[in-house]
């Protein structure tokens, strides 16, 4: 139903399906389980961090709804699970200079003309530069890479489609890695093994390179630059709609997570852009 109906993308059927198998684990026939059995779960859930037990919980509240909507149970006891609603984590930052600090080093190792290193750059261009997902990245294909014009065709969560922007100095960094890209297949980065390159690898090749930068690599991850290309756009005065269009996200709530980087900035809008402002202003 997760797939058919919701258009759930892979991950999301994953998680779903590791939420289900835990639960299960501890208490047994999920089907079957009343009020009082699924309480029970609390204590198996004990440890667990507050955004983790609210997906689980919510991972088992739709399981229960299914069941009542497919007639396989006359009740819901999905009500018995605990309800936490986790506050959203502010993203992970890198600043200017770290970001700068962290692209010296691979443009400095792609002029080297090494594969690898050119392939390197392309990946923390595009992830920066475009703000692509790792998984939207990594299974990019070589026909959504149009030659004359500088936007990317990106599918994205739930198989949504959208038009992704590439600037002059992601482009140039990818025109030069599909020029000495390996033949064959259908990926922009593909895996030796077939296929195309993997999350993990993703992670991997950034967290080395930050610390071959002298960076934190705990500070560094494909996402962790994606949240620096939303902050720093939204830093230089994009507007939060054009942002979640970018990046996107189906609720703009999501993307309003990005306004708390910037309070300087929005303060001194206020007193810019209000009609009122100009009487405070020194």
């Amino acid at each position: 139903m997760l797939a058919a109906e919701r258009g759930a993308a892979a991950n999301t059927l994953s998680a779903y399906a590791r939420d289900l198998r835990g639960a299960a684990a501890l208490i047994g026939d999920l089907v079957q389980a009343d009020r009082a059995t699924l309480a029970r779960l609390g204590e198996g859930w004990a440890d667990l961090a507050p955004a983790s037990l609210a997906r689980k919980a919510s991972a088992l509240r739709q399981f229960y709804a299914f069941l009542v909507d497919e007639g396989w149970r006359g009740d819901d006891p999905g009500d018995a699970l605990p309800r936490l609603r986790p506050r959203r984590p502010l993203p992970r930052l890198l600043s200017h200079a770290e970001i700068a600090t962290l692209f010296a080093l691979a443009e400095a190792d792609a002029a080297t003309g090494d594969p690898a290193a050119m392939r390197m750059l392309a990946l923390i261009e595009l992830l920066y530069g475009s703000g692509l997902r790792a998984s939207e990245l990594v299974s990019l294909a070589v026909n959504a890479v149009p030659r004359d014009a500088p936007l990317l065709t990106i599918t994205g969560k739930g198989g949504q489609q959208r038009m992704v922007p590439v600037g002059a100095r992601a482009g140039a960094a990818l025109r030069a890695w599909l020029r000495v890209r390996p033949a064959g297949g259908r990926h922009v980065f593909p895996s030796p093994r077939g296929g195309h390159l993997t999350r993990v690898r993703l992670f991997q090749l950034v967290r080395d390179l930050a610390l071959r930068a002298g960076l934190d690599p705990a500070k560094v991850s494909p996402h962790v630059l994606r949240h620096a290309f939303a902050t720093h756009l939204l830093e230089g005065g994009a507007d939060l709609r054009v942002l979640q269009t970018l990046l996107g996200h189906a609720d703009i709530a999501t993307t309003q997570i990005y306004t708390h980087v910037d309070g300087a900035r929005l303060v001194a809008l206020v007193n810019l852009r209000h009609p009122l402002g100009a009487e405070y202003r020194v």
